[in-house]
C-alpha cells in the first residue's frame, strides 16, 4: 500500500510541473521540437522497464502490433501532445493544467461510443460537470489576459484526442505490456514529428544546449520517470487507482503556476477546479463500485459452485 500511495503522490506532483515546464521550455524552442524532443527521452527512459517486462512475459512483436502501437502514438504524441504543448503556449498554465484533466472525461465518451465499456448515470454526470468546468475556465464572456481562443481549442482538441490515446491503448496494453506499448508508441509518435521538422525545416536540436536542463527534465523527469512513476502505480494497485494522479493534479499544477510564473488564479478558474474534483470524485467512486460489484458476483458464482 505505501508502494501505491508513494506511486500516486510522486506521479502526481511531476506532473502537476508539466505546464509550467513546457510553458518555460517553450519560450526558447520551437513546439514540434520540443514535444519530439520530450517524448523521444521519455521512450528511451522507458526502454529498460520494457526489456523486463518483454523477458517476463515471452512477448514477441509482431507488424500488425507495430502497426497498432504506431497508431496509438501517432493519435498520442504527434496529435495530442503537440496540441497540448500549442495549447500551453497561448494559455496561461493555471488555466491549461485543469483543462487538459478533462481527458478522462472524453476518455469515457469514447469508449462509451466505439467499445463495450458504456457510461454509468455518475459517468455521465462527471462528464457533465466536466464541460461546465470548461465553460468557466474559458469564461468566454470576458476572456482573462493570457489566455486566447486558440489556446483553448489546441487544449481540448489535446483533451479529446488523449482520451482517444487511452482507449485505443487499452484495447492491448494488457497483452502487449504497459512499458513496451508506451516506449514503442512514444518512439512511432517523435518519428512523426522528427519527418515534420525535417520536411518543414524546423530545428531539431538548434537551441538545445541553451536551453538543455528543461529539455532534460520535461523529458527525463516529466515523461520518462513521470509515466515510470504512474504505471508502477498501476502495477502495484489498478488503473482506477493509478489514475488518481490525474484526478489530483488540478488542485496543484495552479498553485506551481502561481509560485514559478506569478499568474494569478480567478474565480472562474477555481469553479472550474471544483466542478472537475467533483466529476472526479464520482468517476472514482462509481469505478470502485463497479469494481467492487464485479468482485462479489464473482464470490458469489464460486460458492454456488
Amino acid at each position: 500500500m505505501k508502494k501505491v500511495v508513494a506511486c500516486v503522490v510522486l506521479s502526481a506532483l511531476i506532473f502537476s510541473t508539466m505546464e509550467v515546464a513546457l510553458k518555460i521550455g517553450g519560450a526558447g524552442l520551437d513546439s514540434i521540437q520540443l514535444t519530439f524532443l520530450r517524448f523521444f527521452i521519455g521512450a528511451l527512459v522507458l526502454v529498460p522497464p520494457a526489456i523486463l517486462e518483454c523477458r517476463k512475459s515471452g512477448y514477441k512483436a509482431n507488424l500488425k502490433d507495430l502497426a497498432w502501437m504506431a497508431a496509438t502514438g501517432v493519435m498520442g504524441v504527434s496529435i495530442s501532445m503537440l496540441s497540448f504543448q500549442i495549447g500551453v503556449m497561448h494559455l496561461n498554465a493555471s488555466t491549461a493544467a485543469p483543462v487538459v484533466c478533462t481527458n478522462s472525461m472524453f476518455a469515457m465518451l469514447v469508449a462509451h461510443i466505439f467499445t463495450s465499456e458504456k457510461m454509468s448515470k455518475r459517468k455521465w454526470i462527471a462528464f457533465i460537470l466536466g464541460l461546465i468546468a470548461i465553460f468557466f475556465m474559458i469564461r468566454p464572456w470576458d476572456m482573462q489576459e493570457g489566455n486566447s481562443v486558440l489556446g483553448f481549442s489546441t487544449l481540448i482538441l489535446a483533451a479529446i484526442t488523449f482520451g482517444a490515446y487511452t482507449v485505443m491503448g487499452k484495447q492491448t496494453i494488457e497483452r502487449i505490456g504497459t512499458f513496451t506499448q508506451t516506449s514503442i508508441g512514444f518512439f512511432f509518435g517523435s518519428a512523426v514529428l522528427l519527418i515534420t521538422l525535417l520536411v518543414t525545416g524546423r530545428p531539431i536540436v538548434a537551441g538545445v544546449a541553451d536551453n538543455l536542463p528543461l529539455v532534460l527534465y520535461v523529458g527525463v523527469v516529466v515523461t520518462g520517470l513521470g509515466y515510470l512513476v504512474y504505471f508502477l502505480g498501476v502495477l502495484y494497485s489498478d488503473a482506477s487507482t493509478g489514475s488518481i494522479a490525474f484526478f489530483v493534479k488540478p488542485a496543484i499544477a495552479p498553485f506551481i503556476a502561481i509560485a514559478v510564473l506569478h499568474e494569478t488564479i480567478y474565480w472562474n478558474t477555481i469553479v472550474g477546479i471544483g466542478l472537475l474534483l467533483t466529476g472526479s470524485v464520482l468517476t472514482i467512486y462509481d469505478t470502485f463500485a463497479y469494481r467492487n460489484a464485479v468482485q462479489a458476483e464473482k464470490v458469489l458464482v464460486q460458492q454456488e459452485a
